[in-house]
């Protein structure tokens, strides 16, 4: 039940051996690879290492958050919340700046929010056998809710200059920092996953969270800590988004949760629980957000963006469904 056990199940064989025994992470890296070759062929000008490399701002707030909802849907589990959560985070950040706390203390206490309510959900979801879509779902208009209240319809941008090293920061002036703190998110990730006792607990709790509570695992615990998880890398991503656009508002974050999920699935998670790699998250993430950007980079409408959201999400749920079934 391990990450590595779980990239076997995702063989070529599996895939009817198009791939022959090419793991599943090794498949996306070929399609992305080939993606961006038929991209710059079509688009002319659109390759270029700069150009790359700054394209990864948009999406490497999305990144955090698919890390951790690589955990989630691991354990079965889901989180509608983490596009509003955000937004609380943001607004945390930008009107306790404005009240008065130095923005330090601000940029800490946005983090902490983040984290309580990544709490909130693994608490109720387990101690009140709830399911996580209900819970979730219910956090996503309560933390979108507050974060309207508090900001009322309004926005603080009167940061001082030397907030924009979180998001907009770049080392040698081309390489983002937040993109070097991804990468060393995802090698994090892929350690406790892969690595650890608490990865090997994360996958039993989606096989099977009754026969792993026999087992000694302590189902409750772990599960909240998935979730208080989920809840730092999203006060990262909104500590990160915040100094990005150089803006706190309500509004931020709308339809992040989708994405994320999206990205997951594309990566090879079964959304039942279970299955899924960190890897496989990362190629994931590299395909469908250099694909928007490419279609954006071409001129290509911003709301098919959304469809190609689906149809990855619909697409992603249907080759791992019909790969278990083959490989049964």
């Amino acid at each position: 039940m391990t990450e590595n056990r779980s990239e076997k199940a995702w063989t070529g064989a599996s895939w009817g051996n198009p791939f022959g025994k090419l793991g599943r992470t090794t498949v996306l890296a070929i399609i992305f690879i080939f993606q961006i070759i038929l991209t710059s062929v079509l688009v002319p000008g659109y390759f270029s290492v700069w150009g790359l490399l700054d394209a990864t701002r948009a999406f490497v707030e999305v990144g955090f958050i698919s890390l951790a909802m690589t955990l989630i849907i691991i354990t079965g589990g889901i989180d509608l919340s983490v596009g509003a959560l955000l937004a609380l985070v943001s607004v945390t950040i930008g009107f306790s700046y404005q009240a008065g706390l130095p923005l330090g203390a601000a940029s800490l206490l946005g983090v902490i929010v983040g984290v309580a309510g990544g709490t909130l959900n693994g608490l109720v979801t387990t101690y009140f056998r709830l399911h996580p879509l209900v819970v979730t779902l219910g956090t996503f208009a309560l933390f979108r809710g507050i974060a309207f209240a508090v900001s009322d319809a309004d926005a603080v941008s009167n940061f001082p200059q030397w907030f924009s090293v979180f998001g907009q920061y770049k080392f040698g002036g081309m390489v983002p920092a937040q993109l070097v703190v991804l990468v060393i998110c995802a090698v994090i990730f892929w350690l406790l996953l892969s690595k650890t006792p608490f990865g090997r607990y994360v996958y039993a709790i989606g096989h099977n969270a009754t026969a792993s509570r026999f087992s000694g695992v302590a189902t409750q615990k772990v599960t909240v800590a998935v979730y208080a998880i989920m809840g730092l890398m999203v006060g990262l991503a909104g500590l990160v988004h915040t100094s990005r656009i150089f803006s706190a508002r309500g509004n931020a974050g709308f339809g992040l949760e989708l994405v994320a999920i999206a990205i997951v699935v594309l990566g090879g998670a079964r959304i039942l629980g279970g299955s899924g790699t960190i890897w496989g998250t990362v190629m994931g993430l590299l395909i469908l957000s250099y694909l928007q950007d490419g279609l954006s980079f071409a001129g290509v409408r911003g709301d098919i963006g959304l469809t190609i959201i689906g149809c990855a999400l619909i697409l992603g749920v249907f080759l791992n469904e019909n790969i278990q079934k083959f490989r049964k």
